[in-house]
């Protein structure tokens, strides 16, 4: 069901009209590439050998996606951390994404290791 509503969590942000390539439109492609490899792994591999720890990893990585774009929805509609970051340029903002990134990275790494292949 995670991965369903996170495809429709990104296909949502295609609707809003464009006229150009954003930063979001970038990262809704790029969770999209990864939840299509998810889904791939998850009902058509049956999580078999590879696919296993290749379905954690691209289920998370759409995860982080998701979470980042909170991120950057954060900093832009709650006034009192807009004002730490209005531009979205400055250190708050820069530290809450690398914070961000080092956790994503610690637990895909963690969950991969994990979620290993079954052994026959």
């Amino acid at each position: 069901m995670f991965l369903i509503t996170t495809v429709l969590t990104s296909v949502t942000g295609f609707g809003f009209p464009n006229t150009k390539v954003t930063p979001g439109i970038v990262v809704g492609i790029l969770s999209l590439i990864a939840l299509a490899i998810a889904i791939f792994a998850l009902y058509a591999r049956h999580l078999n050998g590879v696919w296993r720890r290749t379905y954690v990893i691209t289920a998370m990585l759409a995860l982080y996606f998701n979470v980042f774009v909170l991120v950057v929805q954060l900093f832009e509609k709650v006034p009192a951390i807009h004002a730490l970051a209005p531009t979205q340029t400055e250190a708050p903002f820069k530290i809450a994404q690398l914070l961000l990134l080092i956790l994503s990275i610690a637990f895909i790494t963690a969950a991969a290791r994990k979620f290993r292949p079954a052994l026959a």
